[in-house]
């Protein structure tokens, strides 16, 4: 991959995994004010900030191994954000509806980042 396509690339998920979580915040914030949904709306908060927040660290790691953990940690934190968000449906706090897109980016970006991983593995 060369330098500017790479660059590209990050670029690209650094802007998709931040409007990840500026929707969670939105979604935060319409979640019923239960004392229910309000502690698994912060878990679903924590984890989808930190997937922006962590690929934001990935993109200035030092090195590529240092890239490949922050990557991983990302996938852990995507996975987690899923997790939540079935709760969420499954408990009822929102319409299926208002999570469906949600949904389904995350597990874009997850499966962009367990490729990426995949990949990175291989080369080492």
């Amino acid at each position: 991959m060369m330098q500017e396509e790479k660059i590209g690339f990050n670029e690209v998920f650094r802007e998709r995994t931040r409007k990840l979580a500026l929707a969670v915040i939105k979604l935060f914030e319409i979640l019923k004010k239960s004392e229910e949904s309000r502690i698994i709306g912060k878990q679903v908060l924590r984890s989808a900030t930190s997937v922006a927040a962590n690929y934001r660290a990935a993109c200035r790691a030092r090195s590529s191994y240092e890239y490949y953990s922050k990557l991983c940690i990302v996938i852990e934190e995507c996975d987690e954000t899923l997790f939540w968000f079935e709760l969420i449906e499954s408990a009822g706090f929102i319409k299926s509806e208002q999570l469906k897109e949600l949904i389904a980016e995350t597990y874009k970006l997850l499966a962009v980042f367990s490729k990426t991983r995949k990949t990175l593995k291989s080369k080492n």
